[in-house]
């Protein structure tokens, strides 16, 4: 076993040459190039350290005879906590007073004021573990809990949710969280087209993929007042950054300037997941995953997702 700390791409893919399985990361890619290379270097199996395939090619991987596994479900508490804490983040401008109180401002001048949970309308858009989860948590605030997925879960019916349409959630939501996988279809579900329907001083929260937004369009959002405030810990184009220490170095990525100068806006580095248990639950699935690959049996994640062991 070697590890490296370069990123996976088509740059990088021919240090695994002569290995029989590379094991990547949430922002690492495996595009359709990269993955012509890995497996003319004998590359059999890609192991994803995370739920997602959204960075990797899959028809490239079944083309070259790739195998693929993920690691499905890493203490989804982890997710639906943190968002949890990104919505108090933005509503009660946490990481604001902290600041000011540090520098020795200890008034409550200067936008702090934040707005009751209780007895708000809440959407959650995506209701699988991690959705489920969420809204758990979310009926002991006392809210007004309505969610939207293509496939509604009874768990969600039973805890007092009501299943809404898309036009619905965003027209009544007065918190909106977006827990969906990055899809084509979920691609840029909040942008220009649809700010108008977003009730007017809605918090949008997303712990999920940056992709789910058209950043611009957040950005626009709140300078026109429709978002008040947006927590999140994905950014679209996060993969130059996130992981990274940029400190010392200026951030070239205009957008994502707009988005760490916005006062309104509280964003994390994808920490979400960054848990003991988590962690834990990742390196165990994704060891397992690559013995039962090694030993020809089934993966974790087959029949379930996309590919099956390379015969």
């Amino acid at each position: 076993m070697e590890y490296t700390t370069d990123r996976l791409s088509s740059k990088s893919a021919s240090y695994a040459a002569g290995f029989d399985v590379v094991c990547l990361f949430v922002n690492d890619t495996a595009d359709a190039e990269t993955i012509q290379i890995l497996s003319n270097g004998g590359v059999k199996m890609i192991a994803n350290r995370c739920a997602g395939f959204d960075r990797v090619d899959t028809k490239a991987a079944l083309a070259y005879g790739v195998s693929l596994a993920r690691v499905p479900a890493y203490s989804p508490y982890a997710v639906a906590e943190f968002a949890i804490s990104l919505l108090m983040g933005v509503n009660r401008k946490i990481a604001r007073a902290s600041s000011r109180v540090k520098m020795g401002n200890f008034s409550l001048d200067g936008g702090l004021m934040g707005t009751d949970i209780y007895g708000k309308t809440v959407g959650v858009m995506g209701t699988g573990k991690i959705g489920q989860i969420l809204c758990r948590i979310l009926t002991g605030f006392g809210v007004n809990l309505i969610c939207f997925d293509v496939f509604e879960a009874d768990a969600i019916k039973e805890m007092g949710g009501k299943y809404v349409t898309k036009e619905e959630i965003y027209t009544q939501s007065d918190i909106l969280f977006l827990m969906m996988p990055l899809l084509p279809p979920t691609k840029h579900t909040i942008n220009d087209s649809m700010l108008n329907q977003l009730k007017p001083g809605v918090i949008l929260i997303n712990s999920s993929r940056g992709g789910l937004v058209d950043t611009k369009s957040v950005l626009k959002g709140i300078h026109e007042g429709i978002i008040s405030g947006y927590g999140a810990d994905v950014y679209e184009n996060e993969s130059d950054y996130f992981f990274q220490d940029w400190s010392a170095k200026s951030v070239k990525d205009p957008t994502l300037v707009a988005l760490l100068g916005e006062n309104r806006v509280l964003l994390t580095a994808h920490q979400a997941f960054f848990t003991q248990e988590a962690v834990d639950g990742i390196v165990n699935t994704t060891i397992e995953n690559v013995k039962l690959f090694k030993e020809g049996k089934t993966m974790y994640d087959h029949p379930n997702n996309f590919l099956p062991i390379r015969g």
